[in-house]
């Protein structure tokens, strides 16, 4: 079944907080992608980019242009991230293409499918009738996403295009949005704040630790 117009998911998988990300993001941006490993580099990349190609990336990253989502995990370490490049061409204004990258240690979670769904909603909501992929043919996750999504895939030997023509937006994808935008606000405030206890908590802590150790070894 195409996802696009799938049914109502599992509450779980609804609320997956997947939030957008800006330019205050783009340190842990480059932190998820320097963390991925060679073969993750080169199925993203499309070859084996060293740390200087992904800093370079990421400083290019149009971020009031384009759109970014990504998924936390409670020490806001970015677990995976989608980035949705508009196309800058008049002949192509209605076009948007989609990369995604998931972290080793969070595979196996659908992670890369509910990034699709969510950038799929959001190209739609911005007027995006075509979205396409450029993966290697050897990335069969990101082209099984494709697939499944009802996408046109076009193998020219190392390299695969997907194109997924988008129907246009509606009311459903429009309040979905801005339902699961405003669910992801919180989760992450939640997370930001709690990452801060935690952290004033291990400060206290090295201070009585510091404290204890000066009486013990004062002169009786």
């Amino acid at each position: 079944m195409n996802p696009i117009n799938a049914p109502t998911k599992p509450a779980a998988a609804l609320y997956l907080p997947i939030k957008s990300l800006g330019p205050q993001h783009r340190e842990r941006i480059c932190a998820h992608l320097l963390a991925l490993d060679e073969g993750d580099r080169y199925l993203r990349f499309g070859y084996p980019a060293g740390d200087v190609q992904i800093r370079r990336y990421v400083d290019s990253m149009n971020l009031a242009r384009d759109d970014v989502f990504g998924i936390f995990n409670r020490k806001l370490e970015l677990l995976a991230m989608a980035h949705l490049a508009y196309a800058v061409s008049p002949d192509c204004s209605h076009c948007a293409e989609f990369g995604v990258s998931v972290s080793s240690h969070a595979r196996g979670r659908g992670y890369g499918a509910r990034l699709f769904e969510r950038a799929t909603m959001h190209a739609r909501n911005e007027g995006v009738d075509m979205m396409f992929i450029h993966a290697l043919s050897e990335n069969t996750a990101m082209l099984n996403i494709a697939r499944k999504a009802g996408a046109r895939l076009v193998r020219d030997g190392s390299e695969t295009e997907a194109f997924l023509q988008l129907p246009p937006a509606n009311f459903d994808t429009v309040i979905s949005e801005l339902v699961q935008e405003q669910v992801a606000q919180t989760d992450y405030h939640l997370k930001r704040q709690a990452h801060a206890f935690r952290r004033m908590l291990a400060v206290m802590q090295e201070i009585r630790r510091g404290v204890r150790e000066v009486k013990d070894n004062a002169p009786a």
